[in-house]
C-alpha cells in the first residue's frame, strides 16, 4: 500500500485530473490525501493549471520517492509574445483512469459534479492552446453518466460544446438529469441557432458563458438573437468574457463591454498575460469585474479619472 499526495496551483476550483488519479489509488488500496510538505510520500502528483504560478519545487522540498507532474500549467511557452501548447510535455492520464468515476470525497466543500463531455476547438485562436493540446475538432469524449450520480449541479469545462456534432445529444442528457448546469469555459455565440437554443433553454442553467475575444469580429446580431429567443433573461445568469491585451484597443474593449451591457449581458473582461499589461488594463478589468463599481460608475471614462 503506497502514500499519495496530490499538489494543485488551482486553489479555487477542484483538480480533475486528481480527483481522477485519487479514485484510482483509492481502488487499489493506496491512501491518498492533499500535499502536506512535512509529511513524506511514495509518490506525489502534481498538476499545473497556469504556467505563470508557482511550481510544487518553488515552494518547498518535497518529501517524495517519486513526483509526477502533468497539466496545461507545465507543456505552455512563451514565443514572441504568445502562449504555444508543447505537446512533448505533455502526460495524458492513462486510459482507464481517465474514464473513471471522480473522487469528489478530496474536495467535500464543492458539491457539484465536474467534467468535459466534449474535447477540441475548430477557432485555433491565437491566445488559446486548446487547438494544439486537444485537437482543431470538438469531439464528444463521455457520456454524463460518467462523472455524474445526482449531483444538483454540473459545471461543465468544455472549450466549446456546440461545434461537437453530438451536441444536441449532449444538451437532450443535460436537459434530462435535471441538474443546474454552469457552461463555465463559454458557449461559442456564433454556433447557436433556433434549435440548439431550443435545447438550450431545455436546459436548468446556473450560469451561461459566452466569449467576445476578437474586436474584429462584431457579434452583436448574434446576441442580440440569443436575448430574443433565451429563456435567461437575468443579466446576473448570462456573462460573456472580454479577452483584452491581446491585438486589441482601450476604444475597442469597451465597444464590447458597453455593448454587452446594454443587450442585458454580463461583461466580465479577461486579461491576456496579467502579468505584462499596462495599469490602465488592469484598472479596466477592476472596474468591470467589480459589480458594484460597474453599475455604480457607468463609463470607464470617469472611474479612470478617479483613479
Amino acid at each position: 500500500m503506497a502514500k499519495i499526495g496530490l499538489w494543485s496551483d488551482c486553489h479555487n476550483f477542484p483538480s480533475l485530473p486528481l480527483m481522477k488519479l485519487s479514485a484510482y489509488h483509492k481502488s487499489i488500496g493506496d491512501t491518498v490525501e492533499h500535499y502536506i510538505p512535512l509529511n513524506h510520500y511514495d509518490l506525489v502528483y502534481a498538476s499545473k493549471v497556469f504556467s505563470f504560478t508557482p511550481d510544487i519545487d518553488d515552494t518547498c522540498i518535497v518529501q517524495a520517492d517519486e513526483i509526477r507532474k502533468g497539466g496545461t500549467g507545465y507543456c505552455i511557452s512563451v514565443r514572441d509574445g504568445k502562449e504555444v501548447f508543447d505537446s512533448s510535455m505533455d502526460t495524458p492520464l492513462p486510459k482507464a483512469i481517465e474514464h473513471i468515476y471522480p473522487d469528489y470525497d478530496l474536495y467535500p466543500d464543492y458539491k457539484y459534479a465536474v467534467r468535459f463531455l466534449t474535447r477540441g476547438c475548430p477557432r485555433g485562436c491565437g491566445f488559446c492552446v486548446v487547438g494544439g493540446k486537444e485537437g482543431r475538432c470538438s469531439h464528444q469524449v463521455a457520456d454524463l453518466s460518467e462523472f455524474w450520480r445526482g449531483q444538483r449541479e454540473i459545471k461543465l469545462l468544455d472549450p466549446n460544446l456546440l461545434a461537437c456534432k453530438d451536441h444536441e445529444k449532449i444538451l437532450v442528457q443535460l436537459a434530462e438529469s435535471h441538474a443546474r448546469v454552469d457552461f463555465t469555459q463559454g458557449i461559442d455565440i456564433r454556433l447557436t441557432n433556433s434549435d440548439n437554443i431550443a435545447l438550450l433553454n431545455r436546459v436548468k442553467t446556473s450560469m451561461i458563458h459566452f466569449a467576445w475575444d476578437n474586436p474584429q469580429e462584431d457579434l452583436t446580431d448574434y446576441f442580440k438573437r440569443f436575448a430574443e429567443f433565451s429563456v435567461v433573461k437575468s443579466q446576473r445568469n448570462k456573462s460573456v468574457y472580454v479577452l483584452t491585451n491581446f491585438n486589441s484597443t482601450i476604444e475597442e474593449d469597451l465597444y464590447r463591454i458597453y455593448t454587452l451591457r446594454d443587450l442585458g449581458y454580463s461583461p466580465y473582461v479577461m486579461i491576456y498575460q496579467k502579468e505584462t499589461a499596462p495599469k490602465r488594463i488592469r484598472q479596466l478589468q477592476r472596474w468591470c469585474n467589480c459589480r458594484w463599481i460597474f453599475k455604480s460608475t457607468r463609463r470607464f471614462e470617469e472611474y479612470n479619472t478617479k483613479g
